[in-house]
């Protein structure tokens, strides 16, 4: 992981690294913070009593657009049994349900229940908490985040 003082100003001035070769260690440093972060996310999941490919699922449902279990395969780049596997495991707990389009009774879409909508709000909630590490950066530093992340 780069650290903050991989290129002090002496040496950003003398050697002038490559935009390509910042933007390589600053995509680094974020992905290796998160996939450090990665226990968060299995607590939060078993939390609800989740995997982490359920908690995904949920996640990835509207509950204003109910998704076809072609549509998720496509989306999630997985074959078409992983989709009803997990769509089964959700449907178990009734976070989510499958019903037929009225134009095509074979195609079956799957969209969030009433107890799916919550637990998909409650794990947004959790999952927008900053971490400490977050809340104990400098609030210019926090600031300054912001605005180049606004840019992504």
């Amino acid at each position: 992981m780069v650290g903050p003082d991989a290129y002090p100003s002496t040496v950003v001035a003398s050697r002038s690294p490559s935009v390509e070769s910042l933007a390589a260690d600053a995509w680094r440093a974020l992905l290796d913070y998160f996939v450090g972060n990665r226990e968060r996310h299995l607590a939060l999941a078993a939390e609800y009593g989740l995997t982490v490919g359920s908690m995904k699922t949920l996640l990835s449902l509207d509950p204003d657009e109910p998704k076809s279990m072609r549509a998720l395969a496509e989306e999630w780049k997985c074959d078409a049994s992983n989709v009803t596997w997990l769509v089964d495991r959700l449907e178990e707990r009734h976070l989510v349900e499958r019903r037929t389009l009225p134009a095509d009774r074979r195609v079956k879409t799957v969209m969030l229940t009433p107890a799916g909508q919550r637990v998909k709000a409650g794990l947004l909630e959790r999952m927008y908490e900053p971490p400490e590490s977050f809340r104990a950066l400098p609030r210019a530093d926090l600031a300054a985040l912001l605005r180049v992340l606004e840019k992504l």
